[in-house]
């Protein structure tokens, strides 16, 4: 005789393991379109942990996100709560001189934003708005992580700025 517990564990062995339900779905620039799973989000937020940890972010510390509404946000976020981090937004309207003082007061070492954004039909600078704003004392931002959303050639600050991509590809 077979128990129901056996039974259940016998059905479950034996049916394929489910797709990870979707958990995120993006339309955004012209023609992008991106889903994310439940698998796939999660396993890019521990990737951008432990980005984070390697730039020295620890539980309490301030996180600045500088981005559009984009994937990389909500990943950002999640890998945030994972390190206990604090994630706090810098817009990505806000002027020069305002984003310095928000940089300033986040009190954030490490800042991620995007190298542009696509808003209203035309591509609009984001990381070289923040650089122009960090060359306003904000000598407390030791990193600064990209997204690639654009491709655009952008300044770079070495030792300082890292690509997305690339931090979560270190393993």
């Amino acid at each position: 005789m077979i128990s129901e517990h056996e039974e259940t564990t016998r059905e479950t062995q034996e049916r394929p393991a489910s797709p990870s339900p979707m958990a995120l779905t993006w339309h955004g620039e012209p023609g992008r379109h991106e889903e994310l799973t439940h698998t796939m989000l999660m396993g890019q937020a521990k990737r951008a942990a432990a980005a984070l940890a390697r730039l020295g972010v620890r539980a309490g510390d301030p996180v600045a996100v500088h981005l559009p509404l984009v994937p990389e946000s909500v990943i950002a976020t999640l890998a945030c709560g994972r390190l206990g981090a604090v994630r706090t937004t810098l817009p990505v309207y806000l002027t020069v001189p305002e984003l310095a003082e928000a940089a300033r007061d986040s009190g954030a070492k490490v800042i991620i934003t995007a190298d542009a954004a696509f808003w209203d039909g035309a591509v609009r600078p984001v990381k070289p708005v923040l650089d122009r704003a960090l060359r306003r004392d904000c000598t407390g931002v030791r990193s600064v992580l990209v997204v690639n959303r654009t491709s655009r050639p952008v300044s770079w600050t070495a030792g300082r700025d890292h690509w997305w991509h690339e931090a979560l590809a270190t393993r």
